[in-house]
């Protein structure tokens, strides 16, 4: 945060709002860097699937892939939907869009630099 930056100056409700909109986003590449969910993100590449058959390739219990699953969906990567007692997840097209653009700005500014680096 900025050394300059009172929080005094804010009305409560806006701060609040910052607080909630800007500090409580997630960061997708560390959300999708974790090595299980990385690997969840790999399987839902084939389709939807429930819970129960993506607990199957780990070692961790239904409920802790449930967890992984809630944080991928509050990052916005998966997206789920209810049929009877199932629940359905699947890979968000624009958030996956999203974090593969992120990917992609990292290369690009990191080549810049190392160009620059290289003709200095």
């Amino acid at each position: 945060m900025c050394a300059n930056f009172d929080t005094a100056d804010l009305d409560p409700l806006r701060y609040a709002l910052v607080v909630t909109n800007v500090l409580g986003v997630l960061d997708q590449l560390a959300v999708a860097a974790e090595p299980t969910r990385r690997r969840l993100l790999q399987l839902l590449t084939s389709g939807e699937q429930t819970v129960n058959n993506l607990a199957d390739h780990f070692p961790a219990s239904r409920s802790a892939i449930s967890q992984h699953l809630r944080v991928l969906t509050e990052a916005g990567l998966v997206t789920s939907r209810k049929d009877g007692r199932f629940r359905y997840y699947r890979l968000d097209p624009e958030g996956v869009a999203q974090l593969r653009a992120l990917f992609d700005s990292f290369w690009i500014d990191e080549l810049r630099r190392l160009v620059e680096d290289a003709t200095e």
